[in-house]
């Protein structure tokens, strides 16, 4: 499943805007230009599938204080996803929708709906959502165009989508595809964070947010998915020369620790002494090489904290990663640009308040690429996306 275009109307600077998504997609453009914006849009679609829209909301200062301030105002949220869905009876694209507006408390989910043309030969798409208001039905898969109301303790105040029966197959792996985003930001390093301390070993692969499952990751890695890590270690060694082997030493119950070995020291050095960027480039490796790398993966500033000769490495872990799973990224790294195609890059401006988004290989830069290097094009403000 992939997603093709991604709508928004009303939300802070997203007045009204369309994405086109591709696998890699790394957003650029100036502070407050709706970055942040499109990456919290995912998050809300992530948590909303899993029956926290309520919470969501409310994280954010609650609903009225997502609504778009820019010009008049909005009086609406609107959210619409364009999916590929990978079937062999059809090639139609699914379509998602769904409106949020005011109420005297909180909100109303005025619409949504889940439609997708499974049948070529119909005349319509058939509707697996159909909910106006606090009317909700769902397709009756047994008679194919009639709809049936939930039975259950349906909650209002959540979307149709977080609570569709199981048996709607590809309504539940639009879903399940949505709850399974994952947000990589700021990773603390700090001296007593966790990816600095002993971890207890887990049964995962995925090293965690907040790097609380790094060690684990590469531990059940390197004897689970030997391709995958070797190809972390063949990064390592050419963005650390030098660098030899990790080990994982237990140093308690349970507990291993991070132990990186360097051919020119005479003992291992331990999480605790490794830098910042050091910490971050592994964690953000070992995020975007493994196997179970999410549909949709965001990441904020990665370059933060990384020497800028790393982001041409992580520029091309980037592009691994995004043949398995979707990656948007928000960066202010020329540097990082520098190494991406054109449509791989996202321009983002503000325009009296209001988000405008430009694909850079629409911008015919064939000649400028000639002389230039895309992070130096946006330099010079021949892409955009400069204060």
């Amino acid at each position: 499943m992939r997603f093709n275009e991604l709508c928004v109307e009303g939300y802070r600077s997203l007045v009204d805007v369309t994405l086109p998504l591709r696998p890699l997609n790394v957003m650029i453009g100036p502070n407050a230009c709706g970055k942040t914006s499109f990456l919290e849009i995912f998050q809300l679609l992530g948590e909303a599938t899993q029956e926290k829209l309520a919470d969501a909301l409310e994280r954010r200062g609650g609903f009225g204080s997502v609504l778009s301030k820019a010009g008049e105002g909005s009086s609406h949220l609107r959210v619409e996803l364009i999916v590929d869905v990978e079937s062999e009876q059809s090639k139609e694209p699914m379509y998602y929708r769904f409106e949020l507006v005011p109420r005297d408390v909180g909100y109303l989910i005025a619409l949504e709906q889940l439609e997708w043309k499974w049948d070529p030969s119909a005349a319509t798409p058939f509707l697996y959502i159909n909910a106006h208001s606090e009317r909700v039905l769902y397709a009756d898969l047994e008679r194919k165009r009639s709809f049936t109301s939930p039975t259950w303790d349906y909650h209002y105040s959540e979307l149709a989508l977080a609570q569709v029966p199981r048996m709607h197959t590809e309504a539940e792996a639009l879903r399940s595809a949505l709850a399974r985003t994952r947000t990589y930001s700021y990773l603390d390093v700090r001296p007593r964070s966790v990816v600095r301390l002993p971890q207890a070993l887990t049964p995962t692969i995925s090293p965690g947010a907040n790097g609380e499952n790094l060690y684990s990751a590469l531990h059940n890695l390197r004897a689970m998915h030997t391709d995958v890590y070797e190809h972390i270690e063949e990064v390592l060694h050419i963005a650390f020369p030098g660098f030899r082997r990790l080990e994982f030493p237990v140093v308690g119950a349970g507990e291993v620790a991070l132990a990186w070995h360097q051919d020119d020291l005479t003992s291992p050095l331990y999480a605790s002494q490794l830098s910042e960027g050091t910490l971050r480039f592994l964690w953000l490796t070992t995020v975007l090489l493994s196997p179970q790398i999410s549909p949709i993966t965001l990441i904020d500033e990665p370059e933060v904290s990384l020497h800028p000769e790393l982001l041409k490495l992580l520029a091309e872990v980037l592009q691994d990663a995004s043949s398995r799973g979707q990656i948007i990224v928000a960066t202010h790294a020329a540097e990082l640009i520098r190494w991406l195609e054109p449509e791989e890059v996202v321009v983002l401006d503000l325009d009296e308040g209001q988000t405008r988004c430009t694909r850079a290989d629409s911008l015919n830069l064939d000649e400028w690429l000639r002389e230039y290097t895309l992070g130096e094009l946006w330099l010079m403000g021949t892409l955009g996306g400069r204060t």
